[in-house]
């Protein structure tokens, strides 16, 4: 198979001689190259090209294929036409209508128009657009002769198969028909036609299997999440405490020292000033019982002090000078 990647200048309408347009919503409606004779068939009857196929009417195509090869039979153009009819619009789409099938089919992307690419053509389809020719309603071909072909054994299940067709364009049963030869991305296994592939073995194919470990590395995440925040709540808190610790040293602490300092010096000039009253014998007018013992108290003022000192040296001048030892 010939793929060519379309350039910006490349209409999906207009494709290259010799190639036919395929959209990239074709593929998830279950289109697998090479072409299957009952979908070239039915293009060929109605004189349209691949591209003008709506996701809509690819998937019942495909899923009614995949249903009648899995019944071991062959969609024709008549039990086609017997299942609904295909319908153009102006603008040349095709698309399906049956009162059977009451699925959802529409396309689920929007961006269908600029996601095509061009296939060789290999199976002489008509690569422009074309106009629309109905599929004749077979008139000898009834619900009766549908149940045989299918090998139902009533109607009740060929309307049951038929309204929830979107499971057969899954990947398992279009492997397992024959349409697709990709089994290397698929996990369905090869089987033969009249043999149905369990629901027990389709529902844990389609259960996406479960990482080991996906709730412990959660719940390690959220745990690391929690100690960080609360390291760094503790490193806050102990910032606080530490500018706490520093205001109390600047105000409390230094004013401590400043007073220490202040009395020390106090008292060392009050022996001063005790050692001149024992040397001449003067008395100090002011002076207290306990700075005149030698423990002067602690809560003597500056100006106190001064007006201590100021009489100390108002001696006479002419008095001898006194050594202090």
């Amino acid at each position: 198979m010939v793929v060519k990647v379309p350039a910006r200048s490349d209409r999906a309408c207009s494709p290259p001689l010799g190639f036919v347009t395929v959209y990239e919503f074709s593929l998830r409606a279950g289109l697998r190259f090479p072409l299957s004779p009952e979908l070239s068939d039915i293009l060929m009857i109605c004189g349209v090209s691949l591209a003008q196929l709506s996701y809509r009417a690819m998937s019942i195509i495909m899923g009614l294929i995949v249903l009648f090869r899995d019944r071991g039979a062959v969609l024709s153009p008549d039990c086609l036409a017997r299942m609904g009819r295909l319908i153009g619009d102006t603008q040349g789409r095709i698309s399906f209508r049956s009162k059977w099938l009451d699925i959802r089919t529409r396309d689920p992307s929007k961006s269908w128009i600029s996601d095509f690419f061009y296939v060789k053509n290999d199976w002489n389809l008509l690569e422009k657009w074309g106009k629309m020719r109905e599929l004749p309603i077979p008139l000898h071909l009834g619900a009766e002769e549908l149940l045989k072909i299918l090998k139902f054994s009533d109607i009740d299940t060929l309307h049951y198969e038929v309204r929830y067709l979107s499971r057969y364009i899954d990947e398992e049963y279009i492997f397992k028909v024959g349409l697709s030869t990709q089994a290397g991305r698929s996990h369905a296994q090869m089987l033969k036609k009249s043999v149905k592939v369990s629901e027990a073995a389709v529902q844990s194919l389609k259960i996406p299997p479960k990482r080991p470990g996906s709730e412990d590395n959660v719940q390690t995440v959220k745990k690391k999440r929690v100690e960080e925040k609360s390291t760094a709540f503790k490193i806050i808190v102990e910032d606080h405490i530490q500018e706490a610790r520093n205001h109390i040293y600047d105000v409390e602490v230094k004013a401590l020292e400043a007073d220490c300092m202040e009395e020390g010096f106090i008292r060392g000039f009050m022996k001063g000033v005790r050692a001149v009253q024992r040397k001449t014998g003067a008395e100090i007018d002011g002076l207290t019982p306990s700075q005149a013992s030698g423990d002067p108290s602690s809560d003597s003022g500056g100006e106190e002090i001064e007006s201590e000192l100021q009489k100390a040296f108002s001696l006479e001048e002419d008095e001898d000078d006194i050594d202090i030892l």
